[in-house]
């Protein structure tokens, strides 16, 4: 059946969508990976980089730790990443799964105490990650890549979770 709880829609899209990124992205070359372009954080491998280190960031909040030092000066291969999107994003989704969307994450980053709803927390982290894949894409595009991943919602609902006609 398909899904209609959004919160739900939108942790099995985004886990979706970056596996489809990174399916596209375990073709190129490192060079291509690391080709600088005028958007975003320059490359795809930052991007992605970015990308999970959010996942981890605003995890460690939700989960009521400690925030870990940031991802970006790392420079992972492909596998890599694909380990640490599944670890991060296991985590930030048992996160989100196990506390009501309307209780509060309180943490603290650079000296500031921050708090924010857990279903503001995670809207943030979805959207977020929509805006740097919508980079990726655009990235893939001007590298010549002529099959780009799937990405958004409806795509997903079309090709993984359709609606069973009766």
């Amino acid at each position: 059946m398909a899904q209609t709880d959004p919160a739900e829609i939108l942790l099995i899209h985004h886990r979706w969508a970056n596996d489809q990124l990174l399916d596209a992205c375990a073709k190129l070359t490192d060079e291509q990976l690391d080709q600088e372009f005028e958007m975003g954080v320059g490359s795809l491998r930052k991007a992605l980089t970015h990308i999970a280190g959010a996942i981890r960031g605003w995890g460690d909040l939700l989960a009521g730790r400690e925030q870990r030092p940031r991802l970006e000066e790392t420079g992972f291969s492909i596998q890599e990443l694909r380990e640490l999107f599944d670890e991060v994003t296991a985590d930030f989704e048992a996160s989100a799964r196990n506390h009501p969307n309307d209780g509060i994450a309180t943490g603290s980053r650079g000296g500031n105490s921050y708090s924010f709803t857990r279903g503001g927390v995670l809207t943030h982290v979805m959207t977020h990650a929509v805006h740097h894949r919508a980079q990726c894409l655009n990235m893939l595009r001007q590298l010549g890549v002529e099959d780009l991943p799937p990405s958004s919602v409806l795509e997903w609902m079309l090709m993984v979770d359709p609606v069973e006609s009766g």
